[in-house]
């Protein structure tokens, strides 16, 4: 837990994560919720009973391929994640900074080493900024991630799942997303909306040196805003990890009180 001036600003949850009555399948670790504004307001949910795999601020990729099979890191089949220890839990200039190692492992066996880095600055002018980067190196032989392959489709990535709201608003780098979209690039995307209602907003900048940024979006008024990677274009519809050269990704996440 990550405090800001002795509140709540955000969890990760480190250790498997499964409430009472929820199938043992969608037991999971590693994520991010919740994650609070500086006024208080929980913008993320988990275990929403529609697609119990949505899991506060997260990250995983429906198709994951190696030599030894296919498995599904988004709903869990074959594949999971596993803490493996902290690198880090420093405070730096008032921010506070987050270091986990990971493990991704397929039928028993690790895969991919993944180290998680998050820098939670202090709440400034209603907003609360949160840099996440992600790494991950294949181990002993390479591993593809790929999103959705379902026709105009490819969720997949670094996605946020968002409470029970009212009045929900999405927004792009190219103005208001007036309906749910799939496959279009934007240089961040937003969700507003009323919480118990206390309007706020949060939203996904992914840094403009990821490979193959612009990301695609995935944006549903339900409550879903994920920037896809790879994405899925007819050049491109995969990206491989191979052992010993890590993929680095970025975003800055902001969830700010709205007026």
């Amino acid at each position: 837990e990550v405090l800001d001036a002795g509140r709540t600003a955000l969890v990760y949850n480190y250790g498997p994560q499964l409430p009472a009555g929820v199938p043992e399948d969608r037991r999971r670790c590693c994520y991010i919720y919740p994650l609070l504004t500086p006024g208080g307001v929980s913008v993320l949910d988990d275990f929403p009973a529609d697609h119990y795999h949505h899991h506060g601020l997260f990250w995983g990729w429906p198709v994951v391929e190696t030599q030894g099979g296919r498995y599904d890191l988004w709903m869990y089949r074959g594949i999971e994640f596993r803490f493996e220890g902290w690198i880090r839990r420093d405070p730096r200039e008032g921010a506070m900074l987050l270091e986990a190692e990971n493990g991704w492992y397929a039928k028993g066996e690790k895969i991919v080493r993944e180290v998680v880095h998050i820098l939670a600055h202090p709440a400034r002018d209603g907003g609360r900024r949160v840099d996440v980067a992600l790494e991950w190196e294949a181990l002993r032989a390479p591993v593809t991630l790929r999103g959705s392959q379902e026709p105009g489709k490819s969720y997949g990535g670094f996605s946020a799942r968002f409470a029970p709201r009212e009045g929900t608003r999405i927004r792009t780098s190219e103005g208001a997303a007036g309906k749910d979209e799939d496959l279009v690039p934007h240089r961040w995307a937003e969700l507003e909306a009323a919480y118990q209602g206390r309007r706020a907003v949060l939203r996904i900048t992914p840094s403009e040196k990821n490979p193959g940024a612009p990301h695609q979006w995935c944006l549903r008024h339900y409550g879903f805003v994920g920037a896809s990677f790879p994405g899925r274009t007819p050049e491109q519809n995969g990206y491989t990890l191979q052992p010993g050269v890590p993929l680095r990704l970025e975003f800055t996440v902001t969830a700010a009180d709205a007026r």
